[in-house]
């Protein structure tokens, strides 16, 4: 046995930590957008 699975940081799932760093990007980039857009409307 690797002795790093024995020893881990966290025990957290991975997808877990994956869907929220995919969340978060999404809604950076899309709060981007949306301000672009915004002011594409008015101006």
């Amino acid at each position: 046995m690797n002795e790093f699975e024995k020893d881990v940081q966290s025990n957290r799932n991975d997808a877990i930590d994956s869907a929220i760093g995919f969340i978060v990007s999404f809604v950076f980039f899309m709060g981007i957008f949306s301000i672009g857009h915004i002011v594409d409307l008015f101006f």
